[in-house]
């Protein structure tokens, strides 16, 4: 007698970004090609395993050309947290746990497994739905590149690239007419974004998350510049970056939002400073989503692939709770705590910042007061 094939699920959760349409596709070819199983894709993240489930089969065709494609086929949320879930009740929003419906509503698919594509609040209730019984395999998916475990995530890539094309583009404009150009760009707890890209783009200026900035030493750097001959400067902020004796800037607070603040503002702040103080004509220029859209480069592409290959094979093995990882050339398994106990940071002192430091760019605060 015929034994069915495996049925195992997929679902994109969190922001979007390049590379996760790679993942997908990989999943689906892997399990197909090399197992026989079945992949059902989960739509919208875990909202979709929320009230009635909503969910498609990924066949071959249903695959075919979406390498190149940005964003994800299977659609997300950075709302839907079954373990806080928004209910209306009377007219007012509560949260609530909904992790019950979550796990019942898997098992009725019939699915095995559940490979989680996202970032750190994907995997931290990809974990907490492993214990309550979902057998569960995480693939670290952010731009922010902030999780641990992993010597990168994908999506980082191709949001470097795309801001440090808009700092090529900026500096014709800032040289032309002497202006500083302020650039805020992604990064709410860690500024690998800003400074990678900022060393790339030849910026004057970055500020990050990591390293509380002092406005007089932006200025003072700035001033430098001019007193050399240079008569525009670029500044790249974090979007989580803040001055030392302030806070971070944000459009809506996190008690308005559902327990998230967004951020967003300080490029203009820093901008509104350093007009005022050194009476220089300045710029700001806010890249927000378009760092997420567009297409994967190469590098995606390929870390995407591998990774969704090797969660299938870890979902064959049997070996769930872990999350695929980048170490070094190798693609390897963790566990999921390993990623989402902490954040992955900026090393204030590390050899990006001393590498910035050494080409002449200011990061806000010398490095003997920090």
């Amino acid at each position: 007698m015929k034994t069915q094939p495996k049925t195992i699920a997929i679902l994109t959760g969190g922001g979007d970004c390049p590379g996760l349409n790679a993942v997908i596709r990989a999943v689906v070819r892997t399990a197909i090609l090399r197992y026989g199983w079945r992949v059902l894709g989960i739509e919208d993240g875990f909202d979709g395993l929320v009230g009635e489930p909503r969910w498609r089969e990924l066949t071959l065709d249903a695959v075919r050309g979406i390498l190149p494609r940005g964003g994800t086929i299977l659609g997300t949320s950075n709302r839907g947290n079954p373990l806080a879930y928004p209910v209306v009740d009377g007219g007012e929003t509560r949260l609530v746990d909904v992790s019950a419906e979550v796990v019942g509503n898997f098992r009725r698919l019939g699915a095995e497994a559940l490979i989680t594509v996202g970032g750190d609040g994907s995997l931290k209730i990809a974990r907490a739905l492993q214990e309550r019984g979902i057998p569960m395999v995480g693939v670290p998916k952010t731009i922010d590149n902030d999780l641990r475990g992993t010597d990168v995530t994908f999506g980082y890539n191709t949001a470097v690239g795309i801001v440090t094309e808009a700092l090529d583009r900026l500096h014709t404009t800032a040289e032309s007419h002497h202006r500083v150009m302020v650039l805020e760009v992604m990064g709410r707890d860690a500024g690998w974004i800003a400074l990678e890209s900022g060393l790339a783009g030849s910026a004057d200026v970055i500020l990050i998350p990591e390293i509380p900035f002092d406005f007089g030493e932006i200025c003072r750097a700035i001033d430098q510049r001019r007193e050399r001959g240079s008569r525009f400067s670029i500044v790249v902020v974090a979007e989580g970056a803040f001055p030392c004796d302030g806070q971070k800037v944000t459009q809506v607070s996190a008690e308005e939002n559902l327990g998230v603040e967004r951020l967003g503002g300080i490029g203009a702040r820093v901008a509104a400073e350093v007009e005022n103080r050194l009476d220089v004509e300045t710029r700001v220029v806010v890249l927000g989503h378009v760092q997420r859209g567009g297409t994967p480069s190469p590098f995606d592409r390929i870390l995407g692939s591998r990774f969704g290959v090797k969660a299938v094979e870890l979902v064959a093995a049997g070996e769930f709770g872990q999350m695929v990882s980048l170490a070094g050339r190798s693609v390897v398994a963790v566990d999921i705590g390993t990623a989402v106990d902490a954040l992955n940071r900026v090393d204030p002192q590390g050899d990006l910042v001393n590498a910035a430091e050494a080409l002449g760019i200011s990061l806000g605060l010398p490095s003997q007061v920090r």
